[in-house]
């Protein structure tokens, strides 16, 4: 394991300075928090030492009379005292350190000194610094509890590690999941985040053996590519459940509908997805999520196939139906299992799939494993009462065999104190255990997120070696630059064709002569549109006509553009769906790239779909499968149906465009219409850098 967070979450000994007997002092809680590690404890106050009570003047002479190393220095001074007590700790021996206090950067300009000298001496002494603004950590395992929330001693441990960006929802997260039946081997509030982040807890985590699934919590993220790079480590070897806060977050409207959609909401949880955490939208789906996922984890797969089996109908039915909800797929059961089926259970029960078992007698658990067992079943979803008298389900559950691997849930219905036995029980035999059909589906989704992420990614790293190629045989597109400068809609959809991306046949005018020209050559209807690269919000300036058949229409187009400005003559696309695509230089986590409905329609209803660039034509095709209106694009009441090859291919090159292109912000095509005859761009705007406009203006 990674040693350089050991000193701060697994210290040989620790000291509180600003130590307190003064009841309702945090110096106070946490000397009290701490009195029962284990390890070496010391506490500093130099206003009130009693060397004879263990309250020391300074940390040296702490330290001088202390068996013992102390690593960790609990600071419980005010903020304008930190940087001076985290020297003297170093000093003596510190190398990590925890402040709780707050009133630095969130308290203005003499706040903001106080945060860059405590930065300052962490880094010059090299002492690992957590907080500043947090109520602390806790590792159950080694009793130590460096939080001034006394009850956090009383949680259990066990598997889960908790990271999150507040101290409150640390706690909160860790309650939670010590209700569900977990216990926890890790729970750390960021707070501030001035040194120590949470991508640096998650690379701890990494080779922790303790930690068995990981529960992410974020607010901001102040490096995006290093924090998805931790994931990634993570999520390789055991689960990231996250959640992100700021769903409400508009960001700040961009010159591009990209911007307007792509908010830092939106591209946190794409991002830690793409990484390999399972993202989730509340904090009790992220409790059942890692119920299950510290548990069983199902192998890579595209397309799970869930079993039910229920001994009573109505939840049965609600587990069905919100798995059909959440697009995870109900294979019928085989035959030959319908036909043991058949033999085990009532002939008036249903045996397809839900299999409705009726009140369970003695053979629930051969019911159990017999669809367990099917070839189409990989994880099995069971409800069932507690009944004693009728069947002991946690007994019946491990008779099947059920487990790591077998993976299935279990729903235990029944008075609190029947449930919690049960639960024990099957938590035991690493059998997840929840307690109602909702939480029961949470955690399905959760273990069928995870396999399908995992299945892509794997396709993904092959095809970054270079094994994957396109569905005609040719390999991913080669990036190709943007051109320099500021292009009009003209020279952006000659770039898109140097992609291989189609555009309308069309004509640059000079003069109104050459618009006419265009029309005799391209025949009606047309669209005429101003050709200024200035503009990029064409329509909201009367700077699009369509439908132009006729030169006395061409001449009333052109007269609303304005008289001497270039126009762009264009034949019109037949009809389509369509839809926006775009890439985008988004300043936390670097090029991303958004697709998603076109028009007003693709603001309004927020259906995107969200990944970082550059990516491969394989994650590229299976953007469309996050819209909720992909129904569109399978030929919905007769209309076309996408390529996902081509729109994979398409997405792939304007993302690898971007990636070649420093001086390029933003690229983006909208709409990009979906026809009888593939994808067609009907406008493009490439956004340059900043730089790059001041340098062409």
């Amino acid at each position: 394991m990674s040693t350089k967070l050991t000193p701060l979450f697994a210290p040989e000994g620790v000291v509180v300075i600003g130590a307190s007997r003064q009841a309702g002092k945090l110096g106070a809680a946490m000397a009290r928090s701490l009195a029962a590690f284990p390890g070496a404890r010391a506490l500093v106050n130099a206003r009130r030492p009693e060397p004879g009570a263990g309250v020391y003047i300074s940390v040296a002479d702490a330290a001088a009379h202390t068996e013992g190393r102390l690593d960790l220095a609990v600071l419980c001074v005010p903020a304008s005292g930190c940087a001076d007590a985290l020297a003297e700790a170093a000093a003596a021996g510190c190398r990590a350190a925890l402040v709780c206090a707050g009133g630095f950067g969130e308290a203005g300009p003499e706040g903001e000194e106080h945060a860059k000298a405590l930065r300052r001496v962490a880094r010059e002494t090299g002492v690992r610094l957590l907080g500043p603004n947090t109520s602390g950590f806790f590792a159950p395992h080694l009793g130590l509890t460096a939080s001034f929330v006394p009850a956090a001693g009383q949680l259990p441990a066990g598997d889960i590690a908790v990271v999150a960006a507040s101290g409150g929802v640390n706690h909160a997260l860790s309650f939670d999941l010590a209700a569900a039946g977990n216990g926890i081997s890790l729970g750390v509030g960021i707070g501030a985040g001035l040194d120590v982040t949470a991508a640096d807890v998650l690379e701890h985590l990494v080779d922790d053996d303790r930690t068995s699934a990981v529960a992410l919590h974020l607010e901001t993220v102040p490096d995006g590519p290093r924090l998805v790079a931790a994931v990634r480590g993570v999520a390789a070897v055991k689960p990231v459940v996250a959640l992100v806060v700021g769903r409400s977050d508009v960001g700040d409207f961009a010159r591009s509908h990209t911007g307007a959609l792509a908010t830092s909401w939106r591209t946190t949880r794409a991002a830690l997805r793409q990484a390999g955490a399972v993202v989730v939208d509340d904090e009790r789906e992220l409790v059942d999520a890692l119920t299950a996922l510290s548990r069983v984890r199902l192998r890579p797969l595209p397309d799970p196939g869930l079993g039910i089996v229920t001994a009573q109908a109505g939840p049965g039915l609600l587990l069905a139906d919100r798995a059909g909800t959440d697009g995870i797929r109900m294979p019928e059961l085989a035959v030959d299992t319908r036909h043991t089926l058949g033999e085990l259970l009532p002939p008036l029960t249903y045996q397809r799939n839900p299999v409705d078992t009726g009140r369970p007698a003695e053979s629930f658990a051969r019911v159990l494993a017999t669809t367990a067992a099917d070839p189409a079943v990989d994880l099995l979803a069971v409800y069932a009462l507690t009944e004693p008298d009728s069947v002991d389900l946690a007994s019946a559950a491990q008779d099947a065999g059920l487990g790591p691997d077998s993976p299935a849930v279990v729903v235990v219905g029944g008075l609190p104190e029947d449930v919690a036995e049960q639960r024990a029980r099957l938590h035991k035999t690493g059998i997840p255990a929840l307690t109602g059909p909702a939480s029961a589906a949470n955690a399905v989704r959760a273990l069928v997120t995870d396999a399908r992420q995992r299945a892509l990614g794997a396709a993904a790293e092959k095809a970054s070696r270079g094994a994957e190629r396109a569905a005609d045989g040719t390999t991913a597109p080669v990036a190709v630059s943007v051109p320099r400068g500021l292009l009009d809609e003209d020279a952006a959809k000659s770039f898109l064709a140097e992609l291989g991306i189609r555009t309308p046949d069309r004509v640059a005018c000079d003069s109104r002569a050459d618009a006419h020209q265009a029309l005799r050559l391209l025949g009606g209807p047309v669209a005429v549109k101003v050709l200024d690269a200035a503009i990029l919000h064409k329509t909201e300036v009367g700077g699009v006509h369509l439908g132009v058949r006729t030169a006395e229409e061409l001449d009333a187009a052109l007269d609303a553009i304005g008289a001497g400005r270039r126009s762009l003559v264009e034949a019109m696309a037949p009809a389509g769906v369509d839809l926006v695509l775009g890439v985008r230089r988004d300043p936390v986590f670097g090029p991303v790239v958004l697709a998603g409905l076109g028009g007003t329609a693709a603001e309004a209803l927020a259906d995107v779909a969200i990944r970082l660039a550059p990516l491969s034509v394989a994650e590229a095709a299976a953007m469309p499968d996050d819209l909720a209106a992909r129904a569109l694009l399978d030929g919905w009441r007769g209309g076309p149906v996408l390529d996902r090859a081509e729109f994979g291919r398409v997405v792939a090159a304007l993302a690898a465009a971007l990636a070649a292109s420093p001086q390029t912000a933003e690229i983006e095509i909208n709409p990009l219409r979906l026809t009888a005859e593939g994808l067609i761009a009907l406008d493009a705007v490439i956004v340059p850098t900043p730089t790059e406009e001041n340098d062409h203006a």
